[in-house]
């Protein structure tokens, strides 16, 4: 990849103790707050693509439509341009609606199945007047063409294209409007492996050629590891690492980081199961670690307090008071410390 996968300048975004409750069970006597987001921060730099992963009900999703406006946080700052934007509520995103955009993890879901492929790329050009209204029909030949299909794909209506083809034609709107940065939320996770591997080849291309940024989120630690220049992993809410891709990958240092390396490699015996996580009781959940239950290295420090996201020299950050050592094999045993 021509651009570097290491951060320099100054960011493009900016999360600082981002949090988000949500109410559940408000028709309900017993409602309670869940914290999908627990004191995130984060620094998205221009041009680079930045993986979130982690487990289904980590708060990928809810991170990534927090960064776009989507979900309003509880808490805690969105920097854009130095505009604080979580602070000025949806008003203070609408001079920022075009320069961040998302792709969607259902692409027929996100298009009127009224409009043609044509009108729908059309729409936005209009919208922002980014062309003469007479360069339309030219600008959405060209964005088709751009994602490897034929102009006359926009005669057609969304229900007659593939998921390959239409998921293409979302990242041509996407495009469209010259983005600073771009929100893909499991772009491919709905597409067969052929289809898949284009259209990642796709974003990479993309990403090349038009510099915008992207915040990409996934399940898949294979797709995340060929596509992103840096990985946050995510757990409960929070980010527990973050590095370059390809460092922690071969070097983790949460030992949570560990476990989803090891189990995409076919090694499930090193992720505890719920049973075992049953056996330990922690006091108060909001004042430890959230992984301390489900971790063999934990110590009694991590049942009392949180450790923080500490970053380091070499672009890593892990949130762990007994974390890996520096060079440590992803197979490394881990021996378990006493609690009590």
């Amino acid at each position: 990849m021509s651009i570097e996968p290491t951060p320099r300048g100054a960011p493009l975004m900016s999360v600082r103790d981002l949090t988000l409750d949500f109410l559940v069970g408000q028709r309900f006597a017993a409602a309670r707050r869940v914290r999908a987001l627990d004191h995130v921060s984060l620094d998205i730099y221009p041009g680079e693509i930045v993986g979130l992963v982690g487990e289904s009900g980590s708060g990928k999703t809810t991170l990534g439509r927090a960064l776009l406006g989507m979900i309003a946080p509880s808490s805690g700052q969105i920097f854009y341009r130095s505009d604080d934007l979580a602070a000025k509520g949806q008003a203070g995103w609408g001079p920022h609606r075009r320069d961040l955009q998302m792709v969607f993890q259902d692409p027929l879901s996100s298009f009127n199945p009224r409009f043609t492929i044509a009108s729908a790329l059309a729409l936005p050009l209009k919208l922002h007047a980014i062309c003469p209204e007479a360069q339309i029909p030219a600008t959405t030949g060209d964005l088709l063409r751009r994602v490897g299909l034929r102009p006359e794909f926009g005669e057609r209506y969304p229900h007659e294209l593939s998921g390959g083809q239409l998921q293409r034609v979302a990242i041509a709107r996407a495009i469209s409007l010259k983005p600073n940065l771009i929100v893909a939320d499991e772009a491919v996770s709905k597409l067969d492996v052929s289809v898949r591997a284009q259209i990642l080849n796709l974003l990479n291309r993309m990403n090349r050629e038009t510099g915008t940024g992207m915040v990409f989120i996934t399940h898949d630690l294979g797709v995340a590891r060929f596509l992103c220049h840096r990985i946050a992993v995510m757990y409960f809410g929070r980010i527990v690492e973050i590095g370059p891709a390809r460092e922690l990958f071969d070097n983790p240092r949460h030992p949570y980081t560990r476990s989803l390396v090891q189990a995409r490699h076919g090694d499930l015996g090193a992720v505890v199961t719920d049973a075992d996580e049953a056996t330990l009781s922690i006091p108060d959940p909001a004042k430890a670690c959230n992984y301390a239950a489900r971790c063999a290295r934990r110590i009694g420090q991590c049942l009392t307090q949180r450790p923080p996201l500490e970053p380091g020299a070499d672009h890593r950050a892990n949130a762990c008071f007994v974390p890996l050592s520096p060079g440590a094999t992803v197979s490394e045993g881990d021996p378990v410390h006493a609690a009590e």
